[in-house]
């Protein structure tokens, strides 16, 4: 930040503008782009010094960029971290933090409410080095306690959950992680910093993909990591070495993201929660996922983690994949994507997208049925989005 070095002494909106911003010999307003592969020396000395580390500096930008390394350091100040590590993508992040604390032998427990993919990464890549795995319910807290074993390193959960919007009671679950010297590892993305600051809740770790609502565009892809000094310099060394990195380019664009973050999670909010509520009242809807509903069984644990309830509204329509296709479809405007997290609506079928390459068992013991809709609420005017998804409702 120009001139002061405090920015934990800023609120969050101060933060996600000037927070990292360090100016070139330019010295321009905006945040420049380091569109560079690598960086020149005066001579020689001056490279050996940098290459070692005993002079701080650029070398390579697989692992020191300047854009990128203004946007870890926004991210991390929102986030009320010490350190954040970028990557090219949120399963980038989260493969990143496997590399950096599993070995063979190694135990994780992870929650059945995840992203299809984050159930691969576990079960068919990391499953090969000789990680073994456990799938719990998020909310049995009971079967978290039972599932852990001397050699469990790492619990993993998304809270609100992919697509049904489940809660997770992060201070406990963090509890049961210390009590055997294991990590909480939270996936954030839903909620952003703006929303939710796992840290603060007794977290280690907290991974993001930026794609979704930190560039809130749809315009790059890119994840993060954020927690403490010492377990993200293990993170760093993978990134460095490994190479998921994230492009300046990239960097720069969640730069620009991070500045609008707040103005446009509250418009999300907003237009989430009249769209839940009034599809909670429609005929031709069995069930509504969004813990801003007061029966949503995460409500009062979402009122007291979050600051506000999230974009993402998940629906079961009465006549399985049939008439959940004909609502999609059906659509004029609202985009017809797997993504989330944009400005636009977007809309999708998770049992044949996101989640499509689960097993029957695991679509089932993860909630996703064939009815199941998941819509990323936008922050166009909210009757145009309701308007939109009852022109299906109507055909079914």
């Amino acid at each position: 930040m120009h001139r002061q070095n405090d920015e934990l002494e800023y609120q969050l909106d101060t933060l996600a503008i000037r927070t990292g911003h360090t100016r070139s010999f330019e010295g321009e307003h905006a945040e420049p782009i380091f569109l560079t592969s690598s960086f020149v020396y005066e001579n020689a000395a001056e490279a050996a010094a940098k290459f070692s580390g005993e002079v701080a500096g650029n070398i390579y930008s697989r692992f020191t960029n300047p854009t990128v390394a203004m946007f870890e350091k926004r991210l991390a100040a929102m986030d009320g971290a010490e350190r954040a590590v970028a990557t090219s993508s949120g399963m980038g992040a989260i493969l990143s933090v496997c590399m950096a604390f599993l070995k063979a032998g190694d135990h994780v427990i992870c929650s059945r409410a995840v992203f299809g993919s984050i159930v691969a990464l576990f079960e068919k890549y990391i499953a090969k080095f000789g990680v073994d795995v456990t799938f719990v319910d998020l909310n049995d807290l009971d079967a978290w306690k039972n599932a852990m074993r001397p050699e469990t390193k790492i619990l993993f959960i998304e809270s609100p959950s992919n697509p049904l919007a489940e809660i997770a009671d992060i201070p406990a679950l963090a509890d049961i992680a210390h009590a055997q010297n294991a990590m909480l590892v939270v996936d954030n993305s839903f909620c952003t910093p703006v929303l939710q600051q796992p840290l603060k809740l007794g977290a280690d770790l907290v991974v993001y993909s930026a794609t979704k609502y930190l560039d809130g565009q749809g315009r790059a892809l890119g994840g993060a990591v954020t927690g403490n000094h010492k377990l993200l310099e293990e993170v760093f060394g993978v990134v460095r070495t490994l190479g998921p990195s994230m492009s300046p380019f990239n960097a720069w664009v969640f730069l620009k993201g991070l500045e609008t973050l707040r103005l446009r999670m509250k418009a999300h909010c907003e237009n989430a929660q009249q769209l839940a509520e009034w599809l909670n009242q429609h005929d031709k809807v069995e069930k509504v996922y969004y813990a801003g509903l007061p029966e949503h069984i995460g409500h009062e644990r979402a009122a007291k983690q979050q600051n506000g309830f999230g974009g993402i509204v998940s629906f079961v329509v009465k006549g399985g994949r049939e008439d959940a296709w004909k609502v999609i479809d059906n659509t004029q405007f609202i985009s017809i994507t797997g993504n989330l997290g944009d400005v636009k609506s977007t809309i999708t079928h998770p049992a044949t997208t996101t989640h499509g390459k689960l097993s029957p068992e695991a679509k089932q013991a993860a909630g996703i049925q064939e009815g199941l809709i998941r819509v990323s609420v936008g922050i166009e005017d909210i009757s145009d989005i309701i308007r939109d998804i009852e022109r299906g409702l109507a055909l079914i």
